[in-house]
């Protein structure tokens, strides 16, 4: 039953007709409307970006850059077309700074293999924070271990902040890099990146953050934040599965070897020798998810039409409304509890485990995410193993809260 002392924020956002974009919205789930929490690991699609897709491969499909004939010319257009839209939603210098991968974890992987294995050296530093996703620590692991340098991590406090006095007193004349998430997975903790960025540029280190938690959220500009790699995945920005993007700076990107070898990264191959592609294809071998590609520019469309400040007055108004709400459930205890934070709440219930949780209310088609959400230190930091966790997103309303309030209480009755 809804509350009747906390009041809905009033605005002018018409999230009726936001989900009307959606078809998710226009489908069943055991006879029930779906209640969609789980936007922080993937969000839904707009028909937008379904029917790019559908009119892509029923009328326009073929392999790009290397043929003469008009689908491959037009393709090709397309797929470089949304190279140039994405150079202008992050405000890169240059379309050759943006580089497509399959996601943001190849991204991370990239930077790492190429320029980590490159110009990192026994004793030195790289920087990690507690926060992280597996996919910005392992590869840093791997790195570390090939090269002799040594990983330092940035603490949190029992809210899940951030300590950045702590991390400035990591910072020594042997870091390196550091790579941080802009925004928490697991948290929702917003990560206070110019301060990070300012104080690793004292002492020459380079800076990537993992963007995936930011950019479906707030406009990013990478050169007001001065930072050397930004990534990203497209399925979380409401754009298609299998591609993402890695943006570096120009002069960095072109002192780094390439990453794969095969088709489209090179200029000439010969059994004595091999020279490689300009950027942005030098790290683009073989063929790339060119649909995924064309896919998220009209993601990219959407958002902007939208416009972030819309997005984030709305999803900021969900929040509260949320972290008002759940501790009206019996047991139930918040981990995000950030000073700064984006739309996500990882939570635990006195009474069931975070599994039980979400199968219970996918019973009523809510879906929420429940695991470690690949951020075992931060399930360690906290002794919990798993956390059920909300992520919203720019389709969510006030109902759906509601009824995730709802089905928490249910969880509560099967568990008494």
């Amino acid at each position: 039953m809804t509350s009747s002392v906390v009041q809905k924020p009033a605005l002018n956002y018409n999230v009726d007709e936001i989900r009307r974009d959606f078809p998710i919205y226009d489908t069943e789930i055991y006879g029930k409307k779906p209640v969609f929490l789980d936007t922080g690991a993937s969000a839904q699609k707009p028909r937008s970006v379904i029917e790019r897709l559908d009119k892509y491969y029923s009328s326009e499909y073929a392999n790009i850059h290397r043929g003469v004939y008009y689908l491959s010319q037009l393709g090709t257009q397309l797929y470089e077309d949304v190279r140039e839209q994405v150079r202008d939603f992050i405000n890169a210098k240059s379309e050759k700074e943006v580089i497509f991968v399959r996601g943001a974890t190849e991204g991370i992987n990239l930077v790492a293999q190429s320029w980590g294995r490159t110009f990192l050296k026994e004793g030195d530093e790289i920087i990690l924070s507690r926060l992280e996703h597996h996919s910005n620590i392992v590869p840093w692991q791997l790195v570390a271990q090939a090269t002799g340098a040594v990983i330092k991590v940035a603490p949190i406090d029992d809210r899940g902040n951030f300590l950045f006095d702590e991390f400035e007193k990591l910072v020594t004349e042997r870091t390196k890099l550091v790579s941080v998430a802009h925004i928490s997975n697991s948290l929702g903790t917003i990560l206070p990146v110019d301060d990070i960025i300012r104080v690793a540029r004292n002492v020459g280190a380079k800076v990537l953050l993992d963007g995936c938690q930011a950019i479906p959220h707030q406009k990013i500009d990478v050169q007001a934040l001065d930072v050397d790699f930004y990534v990203f995945s497209a399925h979380k920005l409401y754009g298609p599965t299998g591609v993402g993007i890695l943006y570096g700076k120009e002069d960095l990107l072109n002192a780094m070897p390439p990453y794969q070898g095969g088709g489209d990264m090179i200029r000439s191959v010969t059994f004595e020798e091999t020279t490689y592609n300009d950027l942005p294809h030098k790290f683009e071998a073989g063929t790339p998810h060119i649909a995924g590609g064309i896919g998220l520019g009209p993601a990219i469309d959407y958002v902007e039409n939208l416009g972030f400040d819309n997005i984030m007055a709305h999803e900021q108004a969900l929040l509260d409304y949320a972290r008002e709400r759940l501790p009206e459930v019996h047991g139930l205890n918040i981990l995000s509890r950030a000073d700064n934070m984006a739309g996500i709440i990882s939570f635990t219930m006195d009474n069931a485990h975070p599994h039980d949780i979400g199968t219970i209310l996918d019973q009523d088609a809510i879906a929420i995410r429940a695991g470690h959400h690949c951020a075992q230190p931060v399930m360690d930091f906290f002794d919990v193993s798993a956390t059920a966790r909300v992520s919203l997103g720019l389709y969510n309303n006030f109902d759906d809260i509601d009824q995730l309030v709802d089905g928490l209480h249910k969880v509560n009755r099967l568990f008494a």
